[in-house]
């Protein structure tokens, strides 16, 4: 890490205006401004433009304001917007919208080149076949202007922008005296029927204010590439905000004033057939400074796109997205020449691609996205509040998120098919690098909103009135170890597929203050938590130390959960031991006092669950457990590893003049409580036990669910002795005490009442 500050120290050379100011103000002012503004005027008219502009600004100024909130509340580094969005929205965000904006600003260098080539064969037509050629070669000599350094190549952009104001400058003098209608309304419907050039007719076919806006927008787009020079900045924070908000003000400045002036200096056929309606205009018109003004807005965007692609590139292979090689400065102090070759590369490739306006379509969607996502970014800082976002630039969240509608909105009116690219590539890259799960050193915003959700939907349920419509296990398993008890692992999982919470619990026995102070309750919860993340499951961690291993229970089930989220339910392993399980039915009074059920799960290691085919039920009629059970046999069936198996709830009776009616009964409670299960009554046979009965039954089924009755205050040592005679002939069971005071099964909050109790 200190290396890493070292490097981006010396690094640092460049001010707000070299590094920011003027990076911005070249590449915002491109093809578009010179081309394009004559047109949107003619269209729409004056007004109409003047509107579109100061939309298309107004998005521009909202991203810049949310990136400078979000730049002056951290220290940025290598990378700007990319490094802005991987520490605010985390790495795997972050590379989604990094991957495509690298992506973007190496693609564009080939389009401003091409652009440029183009602009030139208008005075030299014979250039035109070798248009590809010489764009291949002006790539090149930009590839190694960003080879020898950013200081060389900045030097350049203060000549290009001096050339670039100069053809400004000429247009803004020009049209003195011009006897010309101002252009104030939108185009007549019939004004391209006076055009015989099917180009000219199309120009002037009247387009809707929204299709005019798409075209126009690009035109402010360009305010990412200074804050993709951050770690070459002397003071990042202040220069980001700073050169960022001066070019946007100072673009629009331009573009409202350009709107203005062009509209009462030509006519409306000019502004809608001649692209260099701008050249018409200007004073001296032959020396042809507009025009040069478009070599120079092309170029200089290129060069700047040349700039910033490969120092995004770094910044990713430094968050290891991209391989560590392709941030390589192959020996340069501060240049990523590495990233500077991959960007030429891919400019070149595109150069040679042939038709690329889908592409560039694509390529002006990426930067919306950019600006959507910072926008996004700053919003949600600012919701979820979190302490350690401290901008010294504060932006009420409300701007954030409307500059961010506005964002994605404009990417729909542009090109729905390309935006749809962009959110796949998007989707993938976000996918792509969630599934590598690449450990990161910094934290991110999405624990803060997952926190703001989770306190506000816990104040809501802390005073909500508790209803047992929307009941659901909230369990508590004490597995220790979770690696050394798969099965009770194994049963919490089913049971959270009713929609509820488990946490795997470990109680560690000892002495308290020793083990305390030693670090051991962390050390052993944090290897649940490891254990859980390894098996993805849906499930917290939790460890307790305790002088002995009950009063550790007791405290974790009084103690843990909060608001509406408390458990409701306890999963334990049964003892193998009579004195293990004395101790076990000893704590379920106060377990129940507490309003936790009791699971005692015995789990056959040799036959497992069996094929899993069958849960049986039996019904006692007593208390409320049997509601209880037959709700935990429905949801353990509804998990896709007791697929296609049958759940049957089971009552014993005396005799067959007994049977019907019971049998009628619990038909009758199923139906009321909606259940699929199938209902028995067994008859016990002459001479035979509750347990005989219950063995020859259910000793084939994959498991047997059985209530428990409350031990009395001496009597927990004969209890355990008959459960163990209940539970040995038969495989896995699952006893249940329910501490529950009304019905869990019904969505209506009634009491079920007690099926008959059977005669002993």
């Amino acid at each position: 890490m200190a290396e890493a500050i070292e490097a981006q120290s010396a690094k640092a050379r460049f001010n707000t205006f070299g590094g920011v100011f003027v990076p911005n103000v070249l590449t915002i002012l491109g093809l578009i401004y010179f081309l394009r503004t004559g047109w949107v005027v003619g269209q729409v008219g004056m007004v109409g433009a003047l509107v579109i502009v100061a939309l298309a600004n107004l998005i521009s100024l909202l991203t810049g304001l949310s990136l400078s909130s979000v730049a002056t509340s951290m220290t940025v580094r290598t990378g700007g917007v990319y490094y802005i969005l991987a520490r605010t929205l985390g790495l795997e965000i972050g590379g989604a919208i990094g991957i495509p904006l690298f992506l973007s600003l190496a693609v564009s260098v080939s389009f401003y080149v091409i652009g440029f080539t183009e602009a030139l064969a208008w005075i030299a037509p014979e250039i035109y076949p070798w248009r590809q050629w010489i764009s291949t070669g002006i790539v090149l000599l930009f590839g190694i202007l960003a080879w020898v350094g950013a200081d060389f190549a900045i030097k350049i952009q203060y000549v290009v922008l001096a050339v670039l104001m100069l053809a400004i400058l000429s247009f803004y003098l020009g049209g003195f005296g011009a006897n010309i209608e101002p252009v104030l309304g939108p185009v007549p419907d019939d004004l391209y029927k006076q055009y015989d050039n099917p180009f000219y007719r199309e120009l002037a076919t009247p387009q809707g204010f929204w299709v005019v806006f798409a075209v126009y927008f690009p035109a402010v787009t360009g305010i990412v590439v200074g804050a993709s020079m951050s770690g070459d900045l002397k003071d990042p924070g202040k220069s980001i905000p700073r050169g960022t908000m001066y070019s946007i003000i100072f673009t629009a400045i331009i573009y409202l004033t350009s709107t203005v002036w062009i509209g009462l200096t030509a006519t409306r056929e000019d502004l809608l057939t001649n692209n260099l309606v701008m050249q018409q205009v200007a004073l001296f018109p032959g020396l042809k400074l507009v025009l040069i003004g478009v070599w120079a807005a092309t170029l200089s965007s290129a060069l700047g796109s040349v700039l910033a692609a490969p120092r995004t590139m770094q910044a990713l292979a430094m968050d290891r997205v991209f391989p560590r090689a392709l941030g390589s400065q192959l020996g340069h102090k501060t240049e990523p020449r590495a990233g500077v070759i991959v960007s030429v590369i891919i400019a070149l490739v595109f150069v040679w691609a042939g038709s690329l306006n889908f592409v560039a379509t694509v390529v002006s969607m990426f930067v919306l996205a950019t600006y959507g996502v910072m926008n996004l970014a700053a919003g949600f800082e600012q919701l979820v509040g979190n302490p350690s976002y401290r901008p010294t630039f504060r932006l009420h969240w409300f701007w954030s998120l409307l500059g961010a509608a506005g964002s994605f909105g404009v990417m729909f009116l542009i090109n729905v098919p390309a935006t749809l690219v962009v959110l796949g590539v998007m989707a993938a890259a976000f996918f792509g690098l969630e599934r590598r799960a690449l450990k990161t050193e910094f934290g991110d915003l999405r624990s803060g909103i997952w926190a703001s959700i989770a306190r506000h939907s816990l104040l809501k349920l802390e005073f909500e009135p508790k209803r047992t419509k929307n009941w659901r296990p909230h369990v508590i398993v004490f597995t220790g170890q979770p690696r050394n008890r798969e099965h009770l692992v194994e049963v919490g999982e089913w049971l959270q597929r009713g929609n509820g919470l488990v946490t795997f619990a470990e109680i560690v026995v000892g002495n308290v203050e020793k083990l305390a102070l030693s670090g051991v309750r962390h050390e052993r919860r944090d290897r649940i938590a490891e254990f859980i993340r390894e098996r993805r499951l849906d499930a917290f961690a939790e460890c307790l130390i305790a002088s002995d291993f009950y009063e550790g229970a007791i405290t974790v089930a009084q103690s843990h959960g909060m608001a509406g989220l408390e458990p409701n339910t306890v999963l334990m392993g049964l003892s193998e031991t009579s004195e293990g399980l004395t101790r076990q039915l000893q704590l379920m009074p106060m377990l129940s006092s507490l309003r936790k059920s009791v699971l005692l799960l015995k789990h056959d290691a040799d036959k497992g669950y069996g094929q899993r085919a069958r849960i049986d039920v039996w019904w006692g009629g007593k208390s409320r457990n049997g509601e209880l059970m037959l709700l935990l046999a429905h949801i353990i069936r509804s998990h896709p590893e007791w697929t296609g198996s049958k759940v049957r709830l089971l009552q014993i009776c005396d005799g067959e003049a007994q049977a019907d009616e019971t049998r009628g009964n619990l038909a009758k409670l199923l139906e009321e409580v909606r259940v699929r299960a199938t209902a028995k009554a067994v008859v016990r046979h002459e001479g035979e036990t509750a347990a005989d009965t219950i063995a020859r039954t259910s000793g084939d089924a994959g498991m047997t669910i059985i209530g428990m009755q409350m031990p009395g205050q001496n009597d927990a040592d004969e209890l355990a002795a008959r459960v163990h005679q209940l539970i040995d002939p038969l495989g896995s069971v699952l006893l249940v005490r329910s501490a529950e005071t009304e019905d869990v099964l019904s969505g209506d909050t009634v009491m079920i009442p007690a099926l008959p109790e059977r005669s002993e």
